[in-house]
């Protein structure tokens, strides 16, 4: 079962526990001595601008695939930091990720040098709702493994109460022009959850050539003697630029198009342990501003996505953290595992 880490930063003693943190995940994601020293310095340099600019926040920490992998190859799996705050925000991002910029009466090199260090590097701020930075490291060889330049994917996952698993997982497989997104949110949380959660993604990855409805169908197989699971899968076919859709249980869909969110309805189930005789995908078109997310019931299902048009184009992670960060607070905390994830329209050269 994968691990997840949560890590609050309210004060410097957290920072230790950061570094532990991304250690761990280093080593799960494979990296050698020198990429998990950049990583711990990513982590580190993340944790302490939390204290510095907004007083306290907290570091999400998992180990992902490389976007879209090839169906059945191998995985190139890097480790994801990101952190998430309340705080006074960044008026000016592109002057912030500069050497020497600072607030703080600092040398000014902190997100200047995450950016150099990590494989991807993104900060997403608003003045007065606060920052969302976001970096993958990974073994180094940026070009490892093959990704469907037409379309992104990324997402984040926060175990519930500081949990070493979560029940719910998310994964992007490609086969072919076809480019899957799946989020499963096993039931109940704790291990058992994380197993069944675990297992969909396993099976995903053989899978992924079948359209959504009949990749329940593998799934269901797979999670047979597991808890079973609620599972949202949405497919994007590149060549015809058709947007697919199935889902069995309460894991949310939403798709970004003419300028609103729409609902992706998904019908009553568990995979694994209850599954309707019939079920057939919902077909939209794809491409243009079209933006898909998934989540699971962690967040309120009836609480729309951000629409921003600035987090609309960022990149799927980014957004994804900030509509878990926008989704609760201190006063209203998580209530369950909660995993987000975004597939969107890579941008096109020249633009």
């Amino acid at each position: 079962m994968a691990r997840a880490w949560d890590v609050p930063v309210h004060d410097p003693t957290r920072l230790r526990d950061a570094r532990l943190a991304v250690e761990e995940a280093a080593a799960a994601a494979g990296l050698d001595e020198a990429r998990t020293a950049d990583a711990a310095l990513v982590a580190t340099e993340l944790a302490t601008n939390l204290l510095k600019h907004a007083e306290a926040g907290r570091l999400l920490l998992d180990v992902v695939p490389t976007p879209a992998p090839v169906e059945g190859g191998d995985q190139t799996r890097f480790v994801q930091i990101a952190a998430l705050d309340h705080g006074p925000g960044i008026a000016d991002v592109p002057a912030a990720l500069g050497d020497g910029f600072t607030t703080a009466r600092s040398l000014g090199a902190g997100l200047g040098t995450c950016r150099r260090v990590a494989d991807t590097f993104a900060v997403h701020s608003e003045p007065g709702r606060g920052t969302v930075a976001l970096a993958q490291v990974g073994p180094g060889t940026r070009d490892a493994a093959p990704a469907d330049r037409r379309v992104r994917a990324g997402g984040v996952n926060l175990p519930f109460g500081g949990a070493e698993h979560s029940g719910d997982a998310w994964t992007c497989v490609r086969s072919g022009d076809r480019v899957t997104l799946m989020l499963a949110d096993g039931l109940g949380h704790g291990p058992q959850a994380a197993h069944a959660s675990t297992a969909a993604v396993e099976a995903l990855r053989g899978s992924a050539h079948l359209p959504p409805a009949e990749c329940l169908g593998r799934l269901d197989t797979a999670l047979r003697g597991t808890r079973g699971a609620a599972v949202a899968v949405a497919q994007v076919d590149t060549a015809s630029a058709t947007l697919r859709f199935a889902g069995l249980g309460n894991a949310s869909a939403w798709l970004w198009e003419d300028g609103a969110w729409h609902c992706l309805l998904s019908r009553p189930g568990i995979v694994g342990v209850h599954r309707p005789r019939t079920l057939t995908d919902q077909s939209r078109r794809w491409g243009g501003d079209r933006v898909l997310l998934l989540h699971s019931d962690g967040l309120p299902g009836r609480r729309t996505p951000p629409s921003a048009p600035d987090l609309l184009a960022a990149d799927p992670a980014v957004m994804a953290a900030v509509t878990l960060r926008d989704s609760g607070s201190a006063a209203r905390p998580p209530r369950d595992d909660t995993a987000v994830a975004v597939l969107s329209p890579a941008p096109q050269e020249g633009r």
